[in-house]
């Protein structure tokens, strides 16, 4: 039996995908873990700590410790943030929106926990890409997350249509994202890049009341392209044969 250095665990704590009620998608395990942790490793110190008070509105908001990890923390400054970890005390993971560590940059810090003997506990919540997926009748047997495309016109269309043609050598269906004010942008792109019996699934506004997920092929689609501006989306690829 495997025996962890460390008696503090790692807690990826899932939020909400958008301004859904946080009890109505998470489950009552979420608010447990959050009702006992102080320490926090979060994207934006601001929407984590209203995240952390729509959950737990009696919790004391000037005792919460709160790590920020983005695109501006040095690699060499995460393994301080687990050090609550090694003394004893359990900490959580915050993602801005969805499931830590999966288009997130916890990722990062779960890996510095496996190297430092932490125990690593993901916590069930919504994932836009697996509900995504989920939704769109695509191949959930076989199926790729590839991030953000390329921003050069050129190159991403090079891009599209080399994971089109991925998708129907391996029989694998390709997903990923956009920055949500060039998502029109990226669904003209699609329109007029891909084979007419590409299968093209748009799903946008997971779990929110606005829920939008739709699969059809671009001759399907034509030009009734939905308006999926500042609407986060993700979009799945698939060639058939």
């Amino acid at each position: 039996m495997h025996t962890f250095k460390a008696t503090g665990k790692l807690y990826l704590i899932p939020t909400t995908l958008g301004n859904t009620p946080p009890l109505d998608v998470l489950p009552h395990t979420v608010k447990q873990i959050i009702e006992q942790i102080d320490e926090y490793i979060v994207e934006n110190d601001k929407t984590a700590r209203a995240f952390i008070k729509s959950i737990t509105p009696e919790k004391s908001q000037p005792n919460l410790i709160l790590h920020t990890l983005n695109k501006y923390t040095e690699s060499s400054d995460i393994p301080g943030f687990l050090n609550a970890c090694m003394n004893g005390k359990s900490i959580g993971i915050l993602s801005e929106a969805g499931a830590p560590g999966i288009a997130d940059p916890g990722a990062e810090v779960v890996a510095a926990a496996h190297r430092r003997g932490i125990q690593v506990v993901p916590l069930v919540g919504p994932s836009s890409i697996l509900m995504a997926m989920m939704g769109s009748g695509l191949n959930g047997q076989n199926f790729a997350f590839n991030g953000y495309l390329p921003i050069d016109k050129q190159e991403r269309r090079k891009e599209i249509k080399r994971l089109e043609r991925i998708s129907a050598e391996l029989n694998q269906a390709q997903s990923f994202i956009e920055t949500p004010y060039r998502n029109n942008k990226m669904l003209e792109e699609l329109s007029k890049t891909l084979n007419d019996q590409t299968q093209l699934c748009v799903a946008c506004d997971i779990s929110l009341p606005t829920e939008y997920i739709i699969t059809k092929s671009i001759s399907e689609w034509g030009s009734n392209l939905p308006d999926l501006h500042k609407r986060p989306a993700i979009f799945i690829i698939q060639k058939i044969g």
